[in-house]
């Protein structure tokens, strides 16, 4: 599914956009279907980054915008975020951003930047604001796309049950939510009926059936309705705090050293 020919038009986007807008990539990796392991033949490539200015950006008076997103060309859906935001989302333990992290498909990552970021996800990681974060996902996702419906799109199941499954995942305390789905399943999910369903959802996706629509999904809608009211009265876990300040000093060594 990730061929050498894909990795080759990912890294020269990245290298182009160093390039032309003087920035330099610190991590960059696949998010979305493909990193989730529920990709069809034809899913776009969706490429996420973290990137650092040269120094004179941030010494300017004026604050430059802190996103670059490229218009989706030939399956290439790429968008990074300044280290400035992104550390201000990890400080608010954002789940995409966490994500991303674990993703199995890294296109670049300077070593000493990963895992000092990955350290730093750790100590500012908030099972309360991801569990509210996926519960809301899950909620969005079902009455948006499945509740009350005669007809729906089956393959939308995945993207409630992706968040459902992270909530179930959460509240065991099994640590930050992981990438793949089927290590979601694997762990939370043992109702028998529900599981034969989804599994064969996600092997149809996999083989390239469109998954036009069609009437909803019995077992599965029932699971989710009775599982979304379930944890919406459960009790918030616990949540912990790290150190903004050691934020502050990671944020001035990157952007500091600009370039170099």
């Amino acid at each position: 599914m990730f061929d050498s020919h894909v990795f080759q038009r990912v890294r020269k986007t990245l290298s182009n956009l160093e390039t032309e807008r003087g920035l330099r990539v610190l991590y960059a990796c696949e998010s979305g279907s493909r990193a989730w392991g529920f990709a069809s033949r034809d899913s776009d490539y969706d490429v996420r980054f973290l990137y650092v200015h040269s120094r004179d950006w941030y010494l300017s008076l004026d604050q430059g915008r802190d996103v670059v997103e490229l218009p989706l060309s030939d399956e290439l859906d790429v968008s990074g975020w300044e280290l400035r935001k992104a550390l201000k989302l990890l400080r608010k333990s954002n789940p995409p951003l966490l994500e991303w992290l674990k993703s199995p498909v890294v296109y670049h990552r300077d070593p000493m930047f990963a895992t000092e970021f990955s350290t730093l996800a750790e100590e500012f990681y908030s099972p309360r604001r991801c569990f509210a974060h996926y519960l809301h996902m899950a909620f969005g996702n079902w009455r948006h796309y499945l509740e009350g419906r005669e007809r729906v799109s089956l393959k939308k199941y995945l993207y409630v049950f992706r968040p459902l499954l992270a909530c179930r995942w959460l509240e065991r305390k099994l640590g930050q939510v992981p990438m793949l789905f089927s290590e979601l399943v694997e762990a939370t999910l043992e109702e028998a009926e529900v599981r034969q369903a989804l599994d064969a959802l996600v092997q149809r996706k996999q083989a390239g059936d469109e998954l036009d629509e069609a009437a909803p999904d019995e077992v599965l809608s029932r699971f989710v309705r009775e599982e979304l009211t379930r944890l919406d009265a459960l009790k918030e876990p616990q949540d912990s705090a790290g150190d903004v300040e050691e934020l502050n000093r990671f944020f001035r060594r990157y952007a500091l050293a600009g370039m170099s």
